[in-house]
Formats: structure tokens, sequence, C-alpha cells
């Protein structure tokens, strides 16, 4: 009887020693049971006014979800910090995806908290429409920003709403207010139709372009140029300066065409580099001097009034979709019609009228 000789691969894996356990179970618990513990809406508001940043994080938290048993909480919360806020300039900063708004914006906030600003950032990241998840990058990209004490990033998923706002950036800028950040910056997903609910929340609206991306005429879209209060040429540092100079250029002939903005200010196009510093100093004086004529000619408060009006009716809408979609029989209802709709057993329109003829007879 022969002998086989057995071969083994030279990928086989010999038995080993476990590593030790390296994660105390005791501290696992420990902080499970600290998540566990809810802070009433009395903490939250007593936390947030006295400047605690993790009281602001879980009340934007709270204020941020979907859940209808926070909502009342949340509301205990905004209207307690209502009257501590207002205080603030809110700053829209918008551009094409690739300009450099996380790299401008950290520059500037530096450049803020070094005048002893207290700089809240709310980053608006794009959410995918099919998984719906998202990155959530900007702490990563504004790692110098992060650590500054006197600066609060706060990145959000745009979700489904129009112009890449978070659902609830307007409530949670009034967080921020209460907690004593005097300059709010919302970074918005990107150039859009639907930039205007950012413009619909701020005081000054930036708009960062850059030079060398092909036909600057093509870059000029009526819509979110009328809104713009100032146009900064971003990276203009290196061979790019004599590019960023023509742009600005062509810019400034640009916003000669439109018609006078009602505040009386009318918007200015610089150049700067988020790199090099350059012209950040300048972009900061611009805002001063829009913030001193606003306010000069009473602009700036009736601006705030028609925007609190805009977000109240916005408010009611979202509201209304809210309790629509998520009614029992609704929902019941609404997957029968949508088969019946697939199949063109019956028209959207007679569809749509069936149930919402349902729902205010409830």
């Amino acid at each position: 009887m022969t002998n086989k000789k057995i071969h083994t691969s030279a990928l086989h894996e010999k038995a080993g020693i476990s590593p030790p356990e390296i994660i105390s179970t005791i501290s696992v618990g420990q902080i499970q049971q600290f998540r566990k513990i809810q802070p009433s809406s009395e903490e939250l508001v007593n936390g947030i006014l006295s400047g605690n940043i993790t009281a602001l994080s879980r009340a934007i938290t709270l204020v941020e979800s979907t859940n209808i048993l926070h909502l009342e909480k949340a509301n205990k919360v905004i209207n307690a910090c209502l009257p501590h806020a207002n205080k603030s300039v809110r700053i829209g900063i918008t551009g094409v995806p690739g300009v450099g708004k996380s790299t401008f914006i950290e520059a500037f906030g530096k450049y803020l908290t070094g005048l002893g600003k207290k700089v809240a950032v709310l980053a608006v990241d794009p959410s995918s429409t099919i998984s719906h998840g998202s990155i959530l990058g900007d702490k990563t990209r504004m790692e110098e920003l992060v650590k500054d004490k006197n600066a609060y990033i706060r990145p959000s998923a745009s979700g489904e709403t129009l112009g890449g706002v978070a659902r609830k950036t307007r409530e949670t800028i009034t967080l921020c207010e209460a907690a004593g950040f005097d300059t709010i910056i919302i970074e918005t997903v990107g150039v859009g139709q639907s930039e205007t609910a950012v413009h619909s929340m701020v005081d000054f609206f930036l708009l960062l372009k850059i030079s060398g991306a092909g036909d600057e005429l093509q870059g000029i879209k009526r819509g979110i140029m009328e809104m713009a209060d100032a146009i900064v040429i971003n990276k203009a540092d290196g061979d790019n300066v004599r590019k960023a100079n023509l742009a600005k250029t062509e810019f400034n002939r640009a916003l000669h065409l439109f018609p006078a903005k009602k505040s009386g200010w009318t918007p200015t196009t610089s150049t700067c580099s988020a790199i090099t510093h350059d012209g950040i100093p300048e972009v900061w004086k611009t805002i001063c001097d829009f913030m001193e004529l606003t306010k000069s000619n009473n602009y700036f408060f009736e601006k705030r009034k028609e925007q609190n009006q805009y977000w109240m009716l916005e408010t009611i809408n979202e509201q209304l979709k809210t309790n629509f979609f998520n009614h029992p029989e609704i929902y019941k209802l609404l997957e029968e019609n949508k088969k019946a709709v697939a199949n063109d057993e019956i028209s959207p329109f007679a569809a749509a009228k069936i149930l919402l003829e349902k729902y205010f007879k409830k």
C-alpha cells in the first residue's frame, strides 16, 4: 500500500493566537446608556444659551428628525431660542462643484475667527437619488477650521429639498444664533434654479466662480446672477492670476446689464485665492459695506420680515405634505391608486383628486 503525500496550498493559513480584546465592554455599556438618555427641551435650551456645542448638535439633530414624535419637542426648543436669535450676519455661498467652496470657507472662516468672530458653517451635502445617502465630508475638508474653538461646522444631507438646502436649515440658523454665533455661513450643493431657497434665508449672497473653465459668458446665468450680491473669482493664484482678472472684467460688464436691486446695493466682482488668502479680507469688507448700507436704508430689516413670512408658508406646505403621506388610510389608498395609474386604469389627476378628497374628509 503506497503512502500518498498530502500537499497543502501555499495560501493555507495556520491557526494562530487570537488578539486580545481591546474594547472595554464597560465603556461600551456606559456610552450606550448615555446615548439612551434624552435631555429635555429645557436642558437643551439651557445648554444652547450657555454655548454648549453638544447641546447645540443634539438640538439640531432633533430639529432635522423626520419623526413626528420629535416635532413638538423641537418646536419648544426653537421657540425658546427665538428671543436670543437674529443677531448674526447670514451669508450664503454657492458655486459649481469644483469651484473651491469648502477651501474658500475655511480660509474665510479662519480670517473671521482671527477678528474675534464666532462662525457657524452649515454645509449642505448632496444626497444620492439612488441610495439616499450623503458623504458629509465637509469637516474633513475644513481640517483647520474644525479645530478652531470659535467655529462650528455642521454638515447636513440635502435630502429631497430643492436647491440643496437641508430641510431644517432655517431653524438651525436660529439655534446657532442663540448659541452665540455672530456669523452664519451656508454652503450649498451648487448652482441651480432652486438656489432661491438659500437666497430666502440669508442677508448676503456670494457667488463663487473660477476662470479657465470655458467661455466666461457661458457661466453667466441670469437667475443666479440677479440674486448675487457679490461675485468672487476663486483660485486667482500662480499662473491663473491673469485669467482670473480677465474673468473679473467679463463679469463686471455682465452685472451692468441687470436691473438695480431694491437694496440699493451695486453688486461687486473681485478675485481671491483660498490658498494664499489674497483677497479674503476684501471679501469681508464688501460684506460689511453691504450690511452698513442695507441697515441704513432699512432694507436689511424689511428683508428679514419677508423671509420670516416666506418660511411660515413653506413650513405650512411641508407640514401638510408630511401629514398627508403619514396618514395610515392615505398610505393604503395611495398604493392602490399608484397601481391603477401605472396600469392606465385611472388618470393621475383623477387619482390625486380621490386621495385629496379622502384626506380632507378624514
